[in-house]
């Protein structure tokens, strides 16, 4: 294989399990709202022969690998450049009103992993940029560390990176920034991490994994599009149509959990109101009652799917 073959340098977690899940019918216009290096599409177009599919994703570096793997099913595979926030309108522009099954594998992939460039890995000592789209004007995580105040670097660090040594982190990257020594690479923040937490010898993760996670969902502002972009999506589904969502950690897993629950007609209002105000409305059927997880053989192939945890829901009604 080329070394840039994406299906060397990617593996596509719970493939089967997913595809399998969505249902695909022959028929049926599909979107992968995050296509990484295209292997849930490919799977859906090998599947049946007149499916179409549209995949999303705002890192123009993958949509070009992408292109190359997926040629070969022409025009019934669509590219977009776009966040998967942004779904709606990338429809709308296609003339597309509802879909037969939408697939989203959230997070960081491979390809963005593995690049020595990125600053998404401590395995290569890169700037810190973590941007999933490099030409979006947002600020990088390095400028993120060198602008905000000590107390938001904590909290952001504990509340997406879920680090108990949030705080002496933060300290840390503080004082190096008011010495005129700013953490600006991979490096720096992987040595800085070390020497401010403490882990069992028997912890398998790296120190630094928690803290990576946490910049990387700040600076995209993952979380914050998530539960939006879930509702979105089951309101573009056809009756009987599918979504599959792949979350990697348990933020992810949680908002994921809970606006399904909420879209099945589960109810979060407190137990004192008399009436629900909570908006939730039984338009979808939970396909999977507990997250399907990777098997012995997959986790053992791909070490990275470990934490991978995959939620299917059906559309079953028309929102009022």
């Amino acid at each position: 294989m080329a070394e840039n073959d994406p299906e060397n340098i990617h593996e596509t977690v719970l493939l089967k399990e997913t595809v399998d899940l969505l249902d695909v019918k022959n028929d049926g216009t599909y979107v992968d709202a995050t296509l990484g290096l295209g292997g849930h599409s490919r799977e859906i177009l090998k599947r049946a022969g007149k499916t179409r599919v549209v995949g999303i994703d705002q890192d123009a570096s993958a949509l070009l690998l992408a292109g190359q793997s997926l040629s070969e099913f022409g025009e019934r595979m669509t590219l977009i450049n776009s966040n998967f926030a942004g779904i709606k309108k990338v429809l709308a522009d296609l003339d597309i009103d509802f879909a037969s099954g939408i697939v989203a594998d959230l997070g960081v992939s491979s390809l963005q992993i593995d690049s020595p460039t990125r600053g998404f890995s401590f395995r290569f000592d890169a700037p810190l940029d973590m941007r999933m789209n490099p030409a979006e004007d947002i600020p990088t995580a390095a400028e993120m560390l060198n602008s905000l105040p000590e107390v938001e670097i904590a909290n952001i660090i504990y509340r997406y990176g879920e680090e108990r040594f949030s705080r002496r982190i933060a300290r840390r990257i503080v004082e190096k920034r008011e010495k005129g020594e700013p953490v600006t690479t991979t490096k720096q923040l992987v040595e800085l991490v070390e020497r401010s937490v403490k882990r069992s010898p028997k912890e398998k993760i790296h120190p630094a994994t928690r803290t990576f996670q946490a910049l990387r969902i700040a600076v995209n502002g993952e979380l914050e599009i998530l539960e939006q972009f879930l509702i979105d999506s089951v309101g573009l589904l056809k009756i009987d149509g599918r979504m599959a969502v792949i979350t990697f950690h348990s933020l992810e897993d949680r908002i994921a959990k809970r606006t399904f629950q909420k879209l099945a007609g589960k109810c979060f209002c407190p137990p004192r109101i008399p009436q629900c105000v909570c908006g939730a409305k039984k338009i979808i059927e939970i396909v999977t009652k507990k997250p399907v997880t990777p098997g012995d053989d997959e986790l053992e192939k791909n070490p990275r799917s470990r934490s991978a945890k995959l939620r299917v829901v059906r559309r079953i009604a028309s929102q009022t």
